[in-house]
């Protein structure tokens, strides 16, 4: 082989090893000007979370006689959580009936009271009538001789007497008036205390406000608690959500709405529906418990996924993941 062959051979390699070192670079340059495709969607790691509410005994305080549930179980609404001695309460609300009941009676007193006085009045308004009559005529007699003075002045004597006791049954009647409107007063009064006093009583009783499961027992049975002591914590198990962080450069293409499939270790297998109902518009610093799929970044974004859960498979705390898909920027 001469040296013009072997200067052609190593010029032609040398072409070749440019052309590969192009084609090489052409990618990343190629994406770095659009022409590449990211990932279609991205997969987050989280936990349940769901509405929790703490329950506590308002108003009272007495002991715990009942508290048939523990923690993690399940519950429909309106079933007794516990159940306070209620024996005090009780005896109020007997003694308020009884003075309930004495108000009425005394309401039936001052009622046949205005009610005879009435009567009263309405005889003293026809008796004087009768001798103003009578005067009358006996004035009219005196004048015409036929009548002694005396006569006429006892007459007269007689209508003062009756106007006079006209007048007394009067005020009688309207003070048997206002007895009356005292005692209806009163009976209002008592009604009112009665039902405060059942209000009372009811507040010994704790019931579930809705369908859930029991995440913590605060309080133990035969233990004396206090107004707005914590006897236990229910979750909402109809309304969960996966709270997960999503890294900055992925942020923007996350969209309220936008759908999610969850999975969990626990149903292998088994997808959940959901959509993005709340994402933070400040970042954060990831958070030490929480790990992502892609490489942990500084600086996370917080986003919640509502969760369809009719089964009430998923519980609090319960590790899950979501995939979601990811809109283009700008979208």
């Amino acid at each position: 082989m001469n040296k013009r062959t072997i200067a052609l051979a190593a010029a032609l390699l040398l072409v070749v090893v440019a052309a590969g070192l192009a084609i090489s670079r052409a990618g990343p340059l190629h994406a770095w000007l659009g022409g590449g495709r990211g990932p279609a969607a991205i997969v987050l790691s989280g936990n349940i979370e769901a509405h929790e509410s703490i329950l506590s005994f308002q108003v009272v305080q007495s002991r715990i006689v009942e508290l048939p549930f523990d923690e993690g179980q399940w519950m429909k609404a309106g079933t007794l959580i516990a159940r306070l001695d209620d024996s005090d309460y009780r005896q109020q609300v007997a003694i308020l009936q009884a003075a309930l009941e004495v108000q009425r009676r005394q309401l039936q007193a001052a009622e046949r009271n205005l009610d005879a006085s009435e009567k009263t009045v309405l005889s003293d308004r026809a008796d004087v009538a009768l001798k103003r009559l009578n005067a009358n005529r006996d004035e009219s007699l005196s004048l015409k001789g036929f009548l002694s003075p005396s006569a006429l002045d006892q007459s007269r004597t007689a209508l003062e007497q009756s106007s006079a006791q006209l007048q007394r049954d009067i005020a009688l009647g309207q003070a048997a008036g206002r007895a009356t409107a005292v005692a209806r007063a009163n009976i209002g009064s008592a009604e009112e205390s009665l039902r405060a006093a059942q209000m009372v009583l009811g507040h010994t009783v704790l019931r579930a406000p809705f369908d859930g499961v029991i995440l913590v027992r605060q309080a133990e049975l035969g233990e004396v608690v206090a107004p707005g002591m914590p006897i236990v914590t229910l979750a909402d198990l109809d309304h969960v959500w996966l709270r997960a962080y999503v890294n900055e450069p992925d942020i923007g293409k996350v969209r309220y709405g936008q759908a999610a499939v969850v999975t969990t270790d626990t149903f292998p297998g088994k997808k959940y529906s959901g959509r993005v109902s709340f994402i933070s518009s400040q970042a954060e610093f990831t958070p030490k418990t929480v790990e992502t799929h892609a490489e942990r970044v500084t600086l996370v974004y917080r986003i919640r996924i509502d969760i369809s859960n009719p089964a009430h498979e998923l519980v609090p705390g319960m590790p899950a993941d979501a995939r979601i898909e990811l809109a283009p920027p700008g979208s």
